[in-house]
Protein backbone atom coordinates (compact mmCIF):
# COMPACT_ATOMS: atom_id res chain seq x y z
CA UNK A 1 0.00 0.00 0.00
CA UNK A 2 1.68 3.34 -0.69
CA UNK A 3 2.42 5.36 1.91
CA UNK A 4 0.23 9.11 2.26
CA UNK A 5 2.06 12.28 1.09
CA UNK A 6 3.13 14.58 4.23
CA UNK A 7 2.48 18.07 3.65
CA UNK A 8 5.01 20.41 4.41
CA UNK A 9 4.70 24.58 4.22
CA UNK A 10 7.97 26.11 4.18
CA UNK A 11 10.01 29.54 4.09
CA UNK A 12 12.76 30.28 3.18
CA UNK A 13 13.50 27.00 0.71
CA UNK A 14 14.64 28.75 -2.39
CA UNK A 15 18.26 28.40 -1.77
CA UNK A 16 20.90 27.76 0.83
CA UNK A 17 19.69 25.29 4.55
CA UNK A 18 16.10 24.90 3.60
CA UNK A 19 16.93 24.11 -0.27
CA UNK A 20 19.37 21.63 1.15
CA UNK A 21 16.35 20.48 3.72
CA UNK A 22 13.50 20.20 1.04
CA UNK A 23 16.27 18.20 -1.05
CA UNK A 24 16.60 15.80 1.13
CA UNK A 25 13.58 15.10 1.91
CA UNK A 26 12.96 14.57 -1.68
CA UNK A 27 15.09 11.42 -1.94
CA UNK A 28 12.64 9.87 0.88
CA UNK A 29 10.83 6.50 -0.24
CA UNK A 30 7.98 8.27 2.15
CA UNK A 31 5.69 10.89 -0.31
CA UNK A 32 5.76 14.91 0.08
CA UNK A 33 3.57 17.75 -0.72
CA UNK A 34 5.59 21.16 -0.49
CA UNK A 35 4.06 24.30 -0.83
CA UNK A 36 6.81 26.22 -0.55
CA UNK A 37 7.18 30.55 -0.01
CA UNK A 38 9.73 32.58 -2.34
CA UNK A 39 10.37 35.59 -3.66
CA UNK A 40 11.50 34.87 -7.00
CA UNK A 41 8.91 32.48 -7.57
CA UNK A 42 10.85 31.87 -11.11
CA UNK A 43 14.26 30.85 -9.91
CA UNK A 44 12.77 29.11 -7.25
CA UNK A 45 10.71 26.68 -9.33
CA UNK A 46 13.95 26.14 -11.92
CA UNK A 47 16.08 25.45 -8.79
CA UNK A 48 13.91 22.58 -8.14
CA UNK A 49 13.04 21.16 -11.56
CA UNK A 50 17.06 20.72 -11.67
CA UNK A 51 16.91 18.31 -8.57
CA UNK A 52 16.36 14.77 -9.72
CA UNK A 53 13.37 13.25 -7.65
CA UNK A 54 10.37 10.96 -7.74
CA UNK A 55 7.61 13.09 -9.65
CA UNK A 56 5.20 10.50 -9.02
CA UNK A 57 5.80 10.37 -5.09
CA UNK A 58 6.36 14.32 -4.15
CA UNK A 59 4.96 17.84 -5.62
CA UNK A 60 6.59 21.24 -5.15
CA UNK A 61 4.30 23.93 -5.55
CA UNK A 62 5.98 27.58 -5.43
CA UNK A 63 4.15 30.51 -4.49
CA UNK A 64 4.92 33.85 -3.98
CA UNK A 65 5.92 35.31 -0.83
CA UNK A 66 8.16 38.47 0.17
CA UNK A 67 7.95 38.41 4.36
CA UNK A 68 8.89 42.04 4.20
CA UNK A 69 4.85 42.69 3.20
CA UNK A 70 2.77 41.66 5.97
CA UNK A 71 0.05 41.93 3.16
CA UNK A 72 1.85 39.63 0.82
CA UNK A 73 2.00 37.40 3.91
CA UNK A 74 -1.56 37.63 4.16
CA UNK A 75 -2.21 36.68 0.45
CA UNK A 76 0.09 33.52 0.59
CA UNK A 77 -1.72 31.92 3.60
CA UNK A 78 -5.17 32.19 1.79
CA UNK A 79 -2.76 30.26 -1.46
CA UNK A 80 -2.03 27.90 1.08
CA UNK A 81 -5.23 27.19 2.84
CA UNK A 82 -7.40 27.92 -0.69
CA UNK A 83 -4.92 25.10 -2.49
CA UNK A 84 -4.89 22.71 0.96
CA UNK A 85 -8.62 22.83 0.91
CA UNK A 86 -10.69 21.89 4.07
CA UNK A 87 -9.69 17.68 4.44
CA UNK A 88 -5.76 17.65 3.73
CA UNK A 89 -3.56 18.79 6.47
CA UNK A 90 -0.14 20.27 7.17
CA UNK A 91 1.64 17.79 9.08
CA UNK A 92 4.93 20.35 8.73
CA UNK A 93 5.55 24.10 9.07
CA UNK A 94 9.11 25.06 8.48
CA UNK A 95 10.07 28.74 9.29
CA UNK A 96 13.32 29.09 8.00
CA UNK A 97 13.79 32.54 6.18
CA UNK A 98 16.01 35.32 7.24
CA UNK A 99 17.67 38.26 6.45
CA UNK A 100 21.00 39.74 7.76
CA UNK A 101 21.10 43.22 6.93
CA UNK A 102 21.54 46.39 9.73
CA UNK A 103 19.41 49.42 10.36
CA UNK A 104 21.97 51.49 8.92
CA UNK A 105 19.25 53.54 6.64
CA UNK A 106 17.03 56.04 7.64
CA UNK A 107 13.54 55.03 8.94
CA UNK A 108 10.65 54.10 8.44
CA UNK A 109 10.97 50.72 7.39
CA UNK A 110 9.03 48.36 4.84
CA UNK A 111 6.01 49.55 3.43
CA UNK A 112 6.00 52.57 6.78
CA UNK A 113 7.06 50.21 9.34
CA UNK A 114 8.41 51.35 12.42
CA UNK A 115 10.37 48.37 12.40
CA UNK A 116 13.73 47.37 10.53
CA UNK A 117 13.22 44.77 7.55
CA UNK A 118 15.46 42.32 9.20
CA UNK A 119 12.97 41.80 12.25
CA UNK A 120 9.69 41.99 9.79
CA UNK A 121 11.89 39.38 8.29
CA UNK A 122 12.94 37.51 10.67
CA UNK A 123 10.00 37.36 13.31
CA UNK A 124 7.12 39.51 12.66
CA UNK A 125 6.01 37.97 9.21
CA UNK A 126 6.53 34.83 10.12
CA UNK A 127 4.79 34.75 13.78
CA UNK A 128 2.03 36.50 11.53
CA UNK A 129 2.01 33.57 9.41
CA UNK A 130 1.68 31.21 12.18
CA UNK A 131 -1.66 33.38 13.42
CA UNK A 132 -2.72 33.23 10.09
CA UNK A 133 -2.42 29.36 9.65
CA UNK A 134 -3.26 28.36 13.33
CA UNK A 135 -6.75 26.82 12.99
CA UNK A 136 -5.43 24.59 10.17
CA UNK A 137 -2.22 23.83 12.07
CA UNK A 138 -4.26 23.06 15.17
CA UNK A 139 -6.81 20.98 13.31
CA UNK A 140 -3.60 19.28 12.03
CA UNK A 141 -1.97 18.62 14.73
CA UNK A 142 1.00 20.27 12.96
CA UNK A 143 4.96 20.20 13.74
CA UNK A 144 6.03 23.81 13.39
CA UNK A 145 9.85 24.08 12.91
CA UNK A 146 11.43 27.52 13.82
CA UNK A 147 14.52 27.51 11.97
CA UNK A 148 16.77 29.56 15.30
CA UNK A 149 20.44 30.27 15.66
CA UNK A 150 22.95 30.28 18.56
CA UNK A 151 23.62 33.79 17.84
CA UNK A 152 20.75 34.65 20.55
CA UNK A 153 23.48 34.43 22.69
CA UNK A 154 25.04 37.46 22.05
CA UNK A 155 22.36 39.17 23.20
CA UNK A 156 23.57 40.33 26.50
CA UNK A 157 20.48 42.36 27.57
CA UNK A 158 16.90 41.72 25.82
CA UNK A 159 15.92 45.24 26.86
CA UNK A 160 17.83 46.89 24.39
CA UNK A 161 15.53 44.78 21.43
CA UNK A 162 13.05 47.52 20.79
CA UNK A 163 16.04 49.66 20.32
CA UNK A 164 18.03 48.22 18.19
CA UNK A 165 15.49 46.44 15.69
CA UNK A 166 13.61 49.83 15.08
CA UNK A 167 14.44 51.23 11.25
CA UNK A 168 16.92 53.76 11.52
CA UNK A 169 18.79 52.63 14.97
CA UNK A 170 21.91 53.18 13.19
CA UNK A 171 22.53 49.14 14.28
CA UNK A 172 24.90 46.69 11.97
CA UNK A 173 23.88 43.58 10.89
CA UNK A 174 26.05 41.94 13.47
CA UNK A 175 23.93 43.45 16.10
CA UNK A 176 20.18 43.22 14.39
CA UNK A 177 20.56 39.48 13.50
CA UNK A 178 21.27 38.43 16.91
CA UNK A 179 18.26 40.65 18.43
CA UNK A 180 15.53 39.49 15.50
CA UNK A 181 16.47 35.69 16.29
CA UNK A 182 15.68 36.58 19.58
CA UNK A 183 12.94 38.49 18.89
CA UNK A 184 11.94 35.36 16.92
CA UNK A 185 12.60 32.71 19.68
CA UNK A 186 10.63 34.35 22.01
CA UNK A 187 8.08 33.76 19.80
CA UNK A 188 8.56 30.61 19.50
CA UNK A 189 8.05 29.56 22.85
CA UNK A 190 5.27 32.02 23.06
CA UNK A 191 3.57 29.40 20.57
CA UNK A 192 4.85 26.44 22.21
CA UNK A 193 2.54 28.10 25.30
CA UNK A 194 -0.30 28.76 23.35
CA UNK A 195 -0.59 25.56 20.99
CA UNK A 196 0.42 23.15 23.93
CA UNK A 197 -1.30 19.75 23.49
CA UNK A 198 -2.52 20.90 20.26
CA UNK A 199 0.98 21.51 17.98
CA UNK A 200 4.80 20.42 18.64
CA UNK A 201 6.66 23.58 18.35
CA UNK A 202 10.13 23.07 17.83
CA UNK A 203 13.38 25.40 17.41
CA UNK A 204 16.57 24.17 16.11
CA UNK A 205 19.52 25.45 15.15
CA UNK A 206 21.58 24.45 11.51
CA UNK A 207 24.89 25.70 13.27
CA UNK A 208 27.48 28.01 11.40
CA UNK A 209 26.58 27.70 7.80
CA UNK A 210 28.75 30.33 6.01
CA UNK A 211 28.06 29.03 2.70
CA UNK A 212 24.48 29.97 2.52
CA UNK A 213 24.58 33.60 1.56
CA UNK A 214 22.75 35.04 4.62
CA UNK A 215 25.43 37.53 5.28
CA UNK A 216 25.15 38.97 1.82
CA UNK A 217 24.67 42.94 2.17
CA UNK A 218 25.97 42.88 5.94
CA UNK A 219 28.79 45.15 7.16
CA UNK A 220 30.82 42.66 8.82
CA UNK A 221 32.87 39.31 8.42
CA UNK A 222 33.05 36.31 10.56
CA UNK A 223 35.92 35.55 13.04
CA UNK A 224 38.57 33.09 12.20
CA UNK A 225 37.80 31.46 15.45
CA UNK A 226 33.86 31.03 14.91
CA UNK A 227 34.78 29.66 10.82
CA UNK A 228 36.39 26.83 12.34
CA UNK A 229 33.26 25.30 13.54
CA UNK A 230 31.47 26.16 10.23
CA UNK A 231 29.38 23.46 8.54
CA UNK A 232 28.49 22.92 5.07
CA UNK A 233 24.96 23.47 3.65
CA UNK A 234 23.97 19.53 3.37
CA UNK A 235 25.03 19.68 7.26
CA UNK A 236 23.00 22.34 7.77
CA UNK A 237 19.82 20.78 6.09
CA UNK A 238 20.19 17.59 7.48
CA UNK A 239 20.59 19.49 10.98
CA UNK A 240 17.18 21.35 10.55
CA UNK A 241 15.89 18.07 9.86
CA UNK A 242 16.32 16.61 12.88
CA UNK A 243 13.91 18.63 14.10
CA UNK A 244 11.31 16.80 12.03
CA UNK A 245 11.32 14.05 13.79
CA UNK A 246 12.89 14.05 16.94
CA UNK A 247 10.48 12.82 19.92
CA UNK A 248 12.76 13.06 22.75
CA UNK A 249 12.07 16.17 24.27
CA UNK A 250 13.15 16.69 28.10
CA UNK A 251 10.70 16.96 30.69
CA UNK A 252 11.17 20.55 30.84
CA UNK A 253 8.56 21.64 28.52
CA UNK A 254 11.21 24.75 28.11
CA UNK A 255 13.48 23.00 26.52
CA UNK A 256 12.60 23.11 23.40
CA UNK A 257 15.73 24.34 20.99
CA UNK A 258 17.48 21.94 19.35
CA UNK A 259 21.58 22.44 18.78
CA UNK A 260 23.69 21.38 15.56
CA UNK A 261 24.95 18.88 17.25
CA UNK A 262 21.71 16.88 18.07
CA UNK A 263 21.35 18.02 21.85
CA UNK A 264 18.67 19.63 23.21
CA UNK A 265 19.75 22.65 25.18
CA UNK A 266 19.38 23.46 28.74
CA UNK A 267 17.78 26.61 30.56
CA UNK A 268 21.25 28.24 31.36
CA UNK A 269 21.79 28.52 27.06
CA UNK A 270 18.64 29.57 26.38
CA UNK A 271 17.69 31.73 29.52
CA UNK A 272 17.39 35.18 27.74
CA UNK A 273 14.41 33.91 26.03
CA UNK A 274 12.57 32.12 29.09
CA UNK A 275 10.99 35.32 30.59
CA UNK A 276 7.28 35.14 29.85
CA UNK A 277 7.03 38.82 29.71
CA UNK A 278 9.27 39.33 27.06
CA UNK A 279 7.55 36.26 25.17
CA UNK A 280 4.24 38.28 25.33
CA UNK A 281 5.82 41.00 24.86
CA UNK A 282 7.66 39.99 21.36
CA UNK A 283 4.39 37.51 19.80
CA UNK A 284 1.95 40.45 18.98
CA UNK A 285 -1.68 38.60 18.40
CA UNK A 286 -2.89 38.42 14.61
CA UNK A 287 -5.26 41.66 15.26
CA UNK A 288 -2.39 44.17 16.78
CA UNK A 289 -0.12 43.11 14.02
CA UNK A 290 -2.93 43.96 11.57
CA UNK A 291 -3.76 47.35 12.81
CA UNK A 292 -0.11 48.53 13.77
CA UNK A 293 1.21 47.72 10.09
CA UNK A 294 -1.69 48.07 8.12
CA UNK A 295 -2.72 44.91 7.30
CA UNK A 296 -6.53 45.73 7.75
CA UNK A 297 -8.09 44.87 4.64
CA UNK A 298 -5.71 43.25 2.65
Amino acid sequence: MASIAKTVVATGASSGIGFEAIKQLLTQQQPYRFILGARDVASTQAAYSKVDFDKSQHSVAVLPLELSDLKGVKTFAGQVLEKLGQAEKVDYLMLNAARNHGAEEPGPGPNGSKWCESYIVNHLSQHYLVHLLRDKLVASNSRIVFVSSGAIRMVKDPGTLETTLKAGSGATGHVVYPASKLAALLGTHWWRRQLAGLCTVVAVSPGLIPGTGLSRGANFTLPPELLKDAKSVPEGGANVLRAFTRDDFPDDPDRIFLTSWGEWWGREEISVSLDKELQDKWSPGREDIEREEGVMGA
